[in-house]
């Protein structure tokens, strides 16, 4: 007699069938182009011990890349292969189903809903703060002759006041959704509000991504990964978050303040001074820099005090020279607030110190990293806390930037693991909340395999396209699934700034041989198509339509370049950019500050009604 769990497996992958051949719509045009990370997240979630993050970035990953019915029926297959955690993989596959209903045959659509309903409810009751979250999010956009509009803001409030379920946290996809449900019942005033709280301006804005995270961009405020708030790490320890581009952090007794860094701008750094004040008014006796980028240095106007004694590394005013010189293409990062960079410490440290005043004990050490050559760890024994600035930014360097090193990346996972601290805190939430101390074996493991392989491509001149279209996922992250999210966010600029330092500029294929400029290729692709702007818009909204968002974009700007009045061009031009920011807005906030400018587009600011000053 077969195991039980056999028996179940089968039933539901013979439901899962049965469903898809009665109901589903049939599957799109598969994309033309290697969809990563999407496709090394569908192999890593697939693992039995996957952790739920993957499992949420790979359903945000699939819907934002119109790629429902293909998400549909992955997560019915793992659902059949895995029934230990069929709820949760039968609740991301009704997200799916609910977005194609439109696509099915209208007699089976009701059906088809209600069965996408069914599945969500039993996650609900399975894990009621996760379920919750996911029925809430999906049950609000459904039309009002399903009547779960109510049901929907039910979920949505609970889940207001649980953790946030992801790195970026998830209120504005909450928020989102009550306006949705409050519309559907028609109360406008409601449903207006919490669109404001959202930071949204309608539920249908084409040209506007569906960002769940809390992140926003803007010419003038610059990039946040978050709302505003000061987080209570241990008693005594407090990090800003959310005020600019970069975290700062306080240790605080009642005799002093030590700050580690200085954010972005003066404004910015003003406003989280203030809410420290909220706290202490001990005087700033210390301020640690990590290291000399813009925005850990720029507010350093903003915490200095009558007596405050500035420390940096030995190798700091090296870099802050180089950081100087260099004037970043793109205003989104870092918006138009007062950055100085005019920074002369008063103490620069080529050796480990421990600094123990007014009742604390740190110790500050010269440390290796992946993005500069200054870095600064500050170490607090007493609660086991490391902080390690940007040391692991997943770019290996700013990426328009001639600066970062894979071999510095690897050197810090090997210093942080033989501190062994008990917590890591970064220079930048997510940073804080993927590469963890407990994550930092695995990532380890996985980027030395990456590194070697990476490295001998590299001397032989090997196409870098085609190292990236390998899609490595070494086998050591099956064992490491905490490592899955950092090892991925970081790969492909791993590989690309290690292809900096040690390639050349003529590949193996001839590519770096000739440089053409986007008109001429635009005036080329123009013979092709046989002249005139139809060509190039048809050929952008079919590329977008089948998850080739990146390549329509250069299409659409390419059909611009010869033909700069076509609205159609424009129209697609725009559509490609909302896509490409919904895409990456979870997994690589620098592309998405990228296509942001590029669309000319900001994203507003969350406004919780949750105090969030001193979570």
């Amino acid at each position: 007699m077969l195991p039980r769990s056999h028996i179940l497996a089968c039933a539901l992958a013979l439901c899962s069938l049965a469903a898809a051949c009665a109901s589903a719509p049939p599957p799109a045009k598969a994309p033309l182009t290697q969809q990563r990370p999407l496709s090394a997240l569908m192999t890593a979630a697939a693992y039995p011990n996957a952790d739920s993050v993957t499992l949420f970035v790979t359903m945000q990953q699939l819907l934002a890349s119109h790629r429902e019915r293909e998400g549909y029926d992955y997560f019915g297959r793992l659902a059949a292969s895995q029934p230990q955690r069929a709820p949760l993989l039968l609740a991301l596959q009704a997200t799916m189903q609910a977005r194609l209903a439109p696509q099915v045959f209208l007699p089976r659509r009701v059906a088809w809903v209600e069965d996408a309903i069914r599945k969500l409810d039993a996650e609900a009751a399975a894990e009621p703060e996760r379920g919750r979250f996911l029925r809430g999010i999906v049950l609000a956009e459904l039309p009002a002759r399903f009547g779960k509009a109510q049901q929907a803001i039910d979920d949505l409030q609970a889940s207001l006041v649980q953790p946030a379920l992801g790195p970026f946290g998830l209120e504005r996809g909450m928020y989102r959704g009550l306006a949705a449900a409050y519309h559907t019942l028609g109360d406008e005033p409601r449903s207006r509000a919490m669109l404001a709280r959202a930071g949204l301006q309608s539920l249908n804005d084409a040209d506007q991504p569906r960002v769940a995270g809390d992140l926003s961009v803007s010419a003038d405020g610059g990039f946040r990964f978050g709302m505003k708030r000061l987080v209570r790490e241990a008693d005594g320890v407090y990090v800003a978050e959310g005020y600019d581009f970069a975290n700062l952090v306080f240790f605080v007794s009642p005799q002093m303040v030590v700050a580690v860094d200085a954010g972005t701008t003066e404004e910015t750094t003003r406003e989280a001074v203030a809410a420290l004040r909220r706290i202490t008014t001990a005087p700033i006796k210390y301020v640690i820099l990590t290291h000399g980028h813009w925005d850990h240095v720029g507010g350093l106007k903003a915490l200095r005090e009558p007596g405050t004694v500035v420390i940096a590394s030995a190798g700091f005013p090296d870099q802050l020279a180089h950081d100087r010189a260099y004037h970043p293409p793109f205003r989104y990062f870092f918006g138009s607030g007062t950055m100085n960079l005019d920074v002369r410490p008063e103490r620069l440290l080529s050796a480990p110190e421990t600094l123990s005043p007014g009742g604390l004990e740190l110790r500050i050490i010269p440390a290796p990293s992946g993005e500069t050559s200054d870095a600064l760890f500050v170490q607090d024994p007493a609660h086991g806390l490391l902080v390690v600035g940007d040391a692991f930014m997943p770019y290996a360097g700013a990426p328009f930037v001639a600066e970062g090193s894979p071999e510095g990346f690897l050197s810090a996972i090997d210093a942080v693991i033989q501190l062994q601290p008990r917590r890591l805190i970064h220079g930048h939430p997510p940073l804080t909340a993927l590469f963890t101390i407990q994550a930092m074996p695995g990532l380890r493991d996985a980027l030395r395999a990456l590194y070697a392989r990476a490295l001998d491509d590299a001397r032989t001149a090997r196409p870098l396209a085609d190292v990236l279209h390998d899609d490595f996922l070494p086998a050591s992250l099956r064992d490491a699934p905490g490592a899955v999210q950092p090892f991925l966010v970081t790969r492909d600029t791993f590989v690309q700034r290690l292809y900096a330092v040690h390639a050349g500029y003529w590949q193996s294929n001839g590519d770096g041989l000739d440089a053409f400029t986007r008109a001429e290729w635009a005036s080329a692709l123009d013979q092709l198509g046989g002249g005139g702007e139809q060509p190039f818009a048809r050929a952008a909204h079919d590329l977008e339509a089948r998850g080739d968002a990146a390549l329509a974009l250069r299409i659409a700007e390419l059909g611009l370049q010869r033909h700069r009045a076509s609205a159609a061009l424009a129209r697609e031009r725009a559509h490609a950019l909302a896509t490409l920011r919904e895409v990456y807005a979870q997994t690589n906030p620098f592309r998405f500050i990228v296509y942001s400018e590029f669309a000319g587009r900001g994203l507003n600011p969350v406004a919780s009604t949750i105090d969030a000053s001193t979570k």
